[in-house]
């Protein structure tokens, strides 16, 4: 009795907790939960706090500083006039402060480069986390539709076994009558069995597929989930636009804000060997006071300004070597932005081309499938009608299962090359 309500417990917690799900919430949940997204929206968030005219340097400085001395001293003085003094023991005070600002006027417009450069990481760091976004729905609808297509086999399956049994039915009505012997029924059985068995391990896979579709939205491995769906291609991709789109890439669009981050960088270390000019203002107090000596108290006060220049003369041709250094990261970016140009090029043109193939050969396989299934049938009535033998019956069968498993890959091979497709143009999700 206990072992009966343990069952119906798990029975009702499964049907409860089972829980289906779409591909835009599997895409939600994904976006909302993976750890390189968040990441990447940490560093946007740092890059837009530290683009600011304050971190490039463009803002006074102020600081101020206070000291007070307490001293306990011996004196011993002899002046011109005669007068000696010597105390021991006597105390001092010394009691200094200050507050002062400084202003950078001029250093090559360093500043200017430096403030457009942090605006350019800001904007750079906002493309890869698109990319980041981008590769994680593509991610999301390869495993989502790895599902869809491993559940589109078991209708396949739950087909066929369905026919094994009518043919089963057949055998044995007329095994009855004396027109069908062991061997049919036999290698009958074997077959709806072997069927039955393969139907065992598809659920297996699927079950599979489930763990690693939940561990990708970073879910509970063990959830109950139900995905109902199929398989529909998008049949109107062009090629002149997915290769128009790649400049509109996140990536593409990064390498082209490194660009311009070496350019800025090269600004800035030209800037090096360009004199600056900075202004100093700010307000000093001072105060000095002792018990014992010729000088009991001295006090000064007051505001002052200076403005300082510094030329930079010679240091071992050290800021001519940055600038040639900065010069070759910018020629490095433009090649990297060259090369990953074709290689995405080359690539949409080889994944387009599968797309176009198998897009043609999907509705060739759609009229086979069908074809197969009417084949079935037709077989099924022969061998009723003792027309045709088992062995054409079993062909008949495994022919329409080729069918259905050939007809599944390639909707499934199209929607791989559609996802990958859009995905280069930067238009996945739209």
């Amino acid at each position: 009795m206990r072992n009966f309500f343990n069952l119906l417990l798990i029975l009702i917690t499964s049907s409860t907790y089972a829980q289906q799900i779409s591909l835009p919430d599997a895409i939600n949940i994904a976006l909302k939960n993976n750890f390189d997204i968040q990441i990447a929206k940490n560093t946007v968030t740092i890059n837009s706090i530290n683009n600011h005219i304050g971190i490039a340097g463009g803002l006074p400085t102020v600081s101020a500083t206070i000291s007070d001395q307490e001293s306990m001293i011996g004196i011993n003085q002899k002046l011109n006039t005669g007068v000696t003094i010597n105390r021991s023991g006597a105390t001092s005070n010394n009691l200094t402060a200050n507050i002062t600002g400084t202003m950078l006027l001029y250093n090559g417009n360093r500043v200017i480069a430096t403030k457009n450069k942090l605006a350019e990481l800001q904007k750079q760091s906002e493309q890869l986390l698109n990319a980041k976004i981008q590769n994680t729905i593509a991610d999301v609808m390869v495993k989502y539709y790895d599902i869809v297509k491993q559940q589109s086999y078991i209708k396949t399956l739950e087909l066929a076994i369905e026919l094994s049994r009518k043919q089963l039915e057949l055998v044995e009505a007329q095994k009855a009558v004396g027109m069908a012997n062991n061997a049919d029924l036999f290698q009958t059985e074997i077959a709806l069995n072997t069927r039955i068995q393969d139907l065992k391990l598809q659920q297996l896979i699927i079950n599979q597929a489930k763990t690693d579709f939940l561990n990708l939205l970073n879910l509970n491995p063990d959830s109950l989930i139900v995905i109902n769906d199929t398989i529909i291609n998008d049949q109107h991709i062009l090629l002149d636009d997915v290769l128009n789109g790649i400049h509109q890439n996140p990536l593409i669009i990064s390498l082209e804000q490194q660009i311009k981050i070496n350019q800025l960088v090269e600004k800035e270390t030209a800037a090096l060997s360009i004199p600056s000019v900075r202004t100093n203002a700010g307000f000093n107090y001072g105060r000095n006071q002792a018990s014992a000596g010729q000088l009991l108290l001295n006090q000064s006060y007051g505001p002052f300004i200076n403005i300082g220049v510094s030329i930079p003369i010679y240091n071992g041709s050290s800021f001519k070597r940055q600038k040639q250094v900065a010069t070759i990261n910018t020629n490095n970016a433009k090649l990297q932005k060259e090369s990953s140009v074709a290689g995405f090029k080359s690539n949409t043109i080889k994944t387009y081309q599968a797309y176009a193939a198998n897009l043609e050969m999907a509705s060739t396989q759609q009229n086979t499938y069908n074809i197969s299934a009417q084949l079935v049938n037709l077989v099924l009535q022969r061998y009723q009608l003792s027309q045709a033998t088992i062995l054409e019956l079993q062909e008949a069968l495994r022919s329409f299962e080729s069918a259905g498993y050939r007809l599944t890959n390639l909707l499934y091979t199209i929607k791989l090359s559609e996802i990958e497709l859009k995905r280069i143009s930067g238009k996945l999700g739209l």
